[in-house]
């Protein structure tokens, strides 16, 4: 397939509505000669017509194959399918899967998704009649889908799930979903369940990886399930990122305690991704200012450690604190850039969290943060969040920080009003 005809994917929860505009723009398209609607009639038909004379049949064929879709009909099965699960209306269920029995193991959003065959997809949902009834019907993806319910946290549906597949051991790997979206319910019960945390030598099996990567941020969370990993038998570095990781204030007292220099200490990448927490070499960098090379306090802003923040700041944390410098000359960043350009603001300018970045700038200005630092960063994204080639910023602030920067979901508008209100120059 040419890497000039698009290859789609079906959202979540797809929009009939929505496909058949898409296949009615396809044909405008086409009739007006678009070199790129043509490329893809072309490429997704198995006897193409002359573009002028395309019927909207046609077009509604190269839009389900761009779907990876058999046909028109199939991909509009999948959105009907899609949408009883959401609105738990089991007749339809039952009347697609009687149509066509192979819908049971296919995906449902067509294309191989985290979703999954039915089961699966309304295992997310907790829709437990369904459940049971594909089931019944021979659905085999009951791992998967426990998996996928305690991920969303629909415990009771995870359970049941288990003891439909006869509760067969759990790995580790069960702990998995409810580690990336930070679900405390769901990691109680695979806990409850079984999945372990360490092997027979004691090595740590658990996600702490996926707990400490994730781009999710909820702090209250993932102290919550750091603490039931430990409460099931691991053990953890005793160092202060992992304190802080741990929201550990009283750890990270008597760390303070026995280290007077730890407020000024910068950490490496490897201080606070430890390797013998499963963490790897280079972890997908979804957060915004670099981390490697800074302070507790740099860590606080991206991981919204806000109590840790101000108890660091009242024992005497230096809010200009730099980051450490490389040989190249990169780094230098005080904790006030990571306030424009973080992982949290992301989540505020994609919707789901509140803007709490800007409590930070508050914070650090309010104890005599300078806006007007300057250092060089160079940032490469994960590419699936935007642009993944490398971007250098050479001598900017925390201002032209976040008016440069090659992301702007990453970047926090109203950290950067703060900031020009105290004096901040470009």
């Amino acid at each position: 397939m040419s890497d000039a005809v698009p290859v789609r994917r079906l959202p979540v929860r797809p929009d009939a509505d929505h496909l058949r505009r898409q296949a009615k723009e396809l044909l405008q398209a086409l009739h007006a000669g678009d070199p790129a609607a043509v490329a893809e009639l072309a490429a997704r038909h198995p006897t193409p017509p002359a573009p002028h004379v395309a019927k909207l049949a046609d077009a509604q064929l190269v839009l389900a194959r761009s779907y990876q879709a058999s046909s028109w009909p199939r991909l509009m099965q999948a959105v009907q399918l899609a949408d009883a699960i959401w609105q738990d209306d089991l007749e339809t269920v039952r009347s697609l899967i009687t149509a066509n029995a192979a819908l049971l193991h296919e995906p449902v959003l067509v294309r191989e998704s985290n979703w999954g065959p039915p089961m699966s997809y309304a295992a997310n949902l907790g829709r437990d009649r369904i459940i049971r009834f594909l089931h019944q019907r021979g659905a085999t993806d009951l791992e998967h889908a426990a998996g996928r319910a305690a991920l969303q946290g629909h415990v009771g549906t995870a359970r049941m799930l288990h003891d439909l597949a006869g509760q067969p051991p759990l790995t580790e790997d069960a702990l998995g979903g409810p580690a990336y979206t930070l679900n405390v319910d769901g990691t109680a019960l695979m806990l409850t369940l079984g999945a372990p945390v360490v092997d027979d030598q004691g090595a740590c099996v658990a996600p702490v990886s996926v707990v400490l990567e994730t781009d999710s941020r909820n702090p209250a969370a993932k102290h919550a399930i750091l603490a039931l990993y430990e409460q099931h038998g691991l053990r953890y570095p005793d160092t202060p990122v992992m304190a802080l990781h741990r929201g550990r204030l009283d750890l990270l007292e008597a760390h303070l305690a026995r280290d007077p220099a730890l407020l000024s200490r910068t950490f490496t990448h490897r201080e606070i991704y430890p390797s013998e927490m499963g963490c790897r070499d280079e972890i997908d960098a979804t957060t915004g200012t670099p981390l490697g090379g800074s302070t507790l306090l740099h860590l606080c802003v991206d991981y919204d450690e806000y109590d840790i923040a101000e108890w660091l700041i009242a024992r005497g944390a230096d809010v200009n604190a730099p980051s450490r410098v490389g040989a190249s000359g990169f780094g230098g960043h005080t904790p006030l850039f990571n306030t424009v350009v973080s992982q949290p603001n992301f989540w505020m300018n994609y919707g789901k969290r509140g803007p709490f970045t800007a409590r930070f700038t508050d914070l650090l200005l309010a104890h005599g943060a300078d806006p007007n630092v300057r250092a060089s960063l160079w940032k490469r994204l994960h590419p699936g969040h935007g642009d993944p080639t490398r971007h250098d910023y050479r001598d900017v602030t925390a201002l032209s920080w976040g008016q440069r920067f090659h992301a702007p979901i990453f970047v926090s508008q109203p950290a950067m009003e703060r900031i020009a209100a105290a004096g901040g120059q470009p």
